[in-house]
């Protein structure tokens, strides 16, 4: 089987699988997710992602239907039920199933659902355009959840332009991408929006971090502008299925493309890195 479904324990082919009308993710998208790519039948970096989705589901106050080891537990086996190896896996916590009423329904437990594509890793040689928007998403882009209207319609956009994501921005501050983080390389040096409510720290951006710590490049964690974007030597989009690609065009002008050993030492470590940690 290559697409396999998970809802509360029932596994099944993944067009096959329903959830109730009343799960609370249905009609308030009330609840929280996590994805990553598997390579190798290996969850890549599952222990950030868990520990992201644990953050989340705390902001929100929803309650973990099974402790950590046994969500760990379920996902692996997700993995090792389907066919080939190279898969992106999806799961999403919701606060439960109850009648529609904006408070938080008593006694319910939160519903655990679970997802599993093929998946084919990008070819980071290929550049990418982009286009600014302002960033129209509510103030808590910390916290993972499945509300991601402004994210999808902004995504939209950039693909009916042409584009591979749209970079947001509050105000000309430049926040993240609709599904990625967004980093300039300017004299040598990176610089990323800093993790507040604003952003959705990356598990990829932690990488890059780590990535310019071990070939020392100096990183800076600070609010930029679209201006100092498109000055930069370098545009950065990170995320967890697509782990660096480079900008070459914002909006339609050239942008970037200006350090190319930074870029190719970082590309390098990333990828690198990805393939030890889901090697066998």
């Amino acid at each position: 089987m290559e697409a396999l479904g998970y809802y509360n324990g029932a596994y099944g082919p993944l067009d096959e699988m329903t959830v109730p009308m009343t799960d609370r993710a249905v009609y308030y998208g009330d609840g929280v997710y996590e994805a990553t790519p598997t390579r190798n039948k290996v969850i890549y970096a599952l222990d950030a992602h868990v520990n992201r989705m644990l953050r989340s589901a705390s902001l929100l106050r929803i309650d973990m239907p099974m402790d950590t080891e046994a969500l760990k537990a379920e996902l692996k086996r997700m993995v090792a039920l389907v066919d080939g190896g190279d898969n992106v896996l999806y799961w999403q916590l919701s606060r439960g199933t109850a009648r529609r009423a904006h408070p938080f329904p008593e006694g319910t437990k939160a519903n655990l659902m679970m997802m599993i594509t093929p998946y084919r890793f990008p070819d980071l040689t290929q550049y990418v355009k982009c286009i600014t928007l302002e960033d129209t998403r509510f103030l808590h882009c910390n916290i993972k959840t499945l509300n991601l209207i402004p994210s999808i319609m902004a995504m939209q956009t950039a693909k009916e332009q042409g584009c591979y994501e749209a970079i947001l921005h509050r105000g000309g501050r430049v926040t993240e991408c609709s599904k990625s983080n967004v980093h300039i390389l300017k004299d040598g040096r990176l610089i990323t929006a800093p993790a507040d409510n604003l952003i959705l720290s990356g598990i990829a951006r932690a990488h890059l971090l780590e990535a310019c710590a071990a070939l020392g490049i100096p990183a800076e964690e600070r609010p930029y502008t679209v201006k100092e974007l498109m000055r930069a030597d370098e545009i950065l989009i990170t995320s967890s299925t697509s782990f660096l690609r480079r900008a070459v065009s914002v909006d339609g002008q050239d942008a970037g493309a200006k350090d190319p050993e930074n870029f190719e030492a970082l590309k390098s470590y990333v990828w690198t890195r990805f393939l030890r940690e889901t090697s066998v």
